[in-house]
Order: C-alpha cells, then sequence, then structure tokens
C-alpha cells in the first residue's frame, strides 16, 4: 500500500533505538511558558516510562520536541505514546488558556537507528538542541533538555565520543 502522501510513514516494527520529533500546529508557540515547558517536559518523560520507553536524549520548546528513546520489547507502542502525550498535554494547555477543542499538535516523525554513528550524532543533536535554536549558549542551562542529565551521568569516555560527531549534515525534521 502506498504512503499517505501528506503524513510521515510511520514504520515501527523492530526494537531499537528511536528518534522522535513533533511539532504544534502551525509551529505556534502554545507552550510560552515555563509551566507549560515543565508540563511538556514531565509529560513526556512520564508517558515514556509508563510505556516502559528508555529515553537517552530530550529537548522541549514552544512548538516542538525531540525524544531519542530505546523502545520496550514491542516498539509499536510509540503511537499509543505519542498519542497520549499530545492528547494530555493538548488538553491541559487548552485547559489553562481558556480555549476548548483547539489543535494543538500537527504530526510528529519517528526514525529508527541502525547505525552507530547516526545514533551518537542524534544523541548529540537533541542534547544540544537548544543551543542549536540559540534558546542558550549553554545547553546544560536549559532545564527542559537532557544535556545536564547526559553531562552528569554519562561516562566521560562516552561523553566525548558523543561530543565528537558533527551533526551539520543530519537530515532533521527541526525548521522551528
Amino acid at each position: 500500500m502506498p504512503d499517505w502522501p501528506h503524513a510521515p510513514a510511520h514504520r515501527i516494527d523492530e526494537k531499537g533505538t528511536y528518534m522522535v520529533t513533533a511539532g504544534t500546529y502551525h509551529k505556534r508557540m502554545f507552550f510560552d511558558t515555563d509551566g507549560k515547558l515543565r508540563l511538556l517536559h514531565d509529560t513526556l518523560l512520564g508517558v515514556a516510562r509508563e510505556y516502559e520507553w528508555q529515553p537517552e536524549a530530550w529537548a522541549v520548546f514552544s512548538n516542538h520536541y525531540h525524544l531519542v528513546a530505546h523502545s520496550p520489547e514491542d516498539p509499536r507502542s510509540l503511537r499509543r505514546l505519542v498519542s497520549k502525550l499530545h492528547t494530555l498535554t493538548a488538553k491541559a494547555i487548552n485547559q489553562t488558556d481558556h480555549t476548548p477543542g483547539r489543535r494543538v499538535w500537527f504530526q510528529y516523525w519517528d526514525t529508527q537507528l541502525t547505525h552507530q554513528r547516526s545514533y551518537l550524532a542524534r544523541l548529540k543533536y537533541v542534547h544540544y538542541n537548544p543551543e542549536r535554536h540559540g534558546v542558550v549558549s549553554t545547553a546544560s542551562h536549559y532545564p527542559w533538555c537532557s544535556a545536564r542529565w547526559f553531562e552528569q551521568t554519562a561516562e566521560l569516555p562516552f561523553r566525548k565520543i558523543v561530543c565528537s560527531f558533527k551533526t551539520n549534515r543530519l537530515t532533521v525534521q527541526d525548521d522551528f
């Protein structure tokens, strides 16, 4: 069956590591306060834990997020994870903003990371994405990403390997 021409295909059938990027409807900055960013951040990590996905890198912003995570035995749960995350966060901010029924999320893109170099480059990309977007000069100072956690928990040799990768040639849906 051919892919739907206006939406990304979601071919999730192998256990492994995936990168997910999701954007808000019309790239609007719905998560525009610390409280809303905290809501998105905490809900992302909580729902990932609920579906037994193991986050390795994440970054949330006012109009999109990135997640790199290891799947459980059945990776098809990613669709349910994203659906629940989007439902919970949309309802919560619509209630806060007194805009019931407003569309918040647009779509999401997922990629299975099957090559070690691709995996390591995307880890760096996501950890340091707040710097790329100019939100902060040092990613570990941005509270809604994994950079500080990575710097505190990953062993130095692994951090050096991840940080050595160039990310300027990656193809990542990130025009937000």
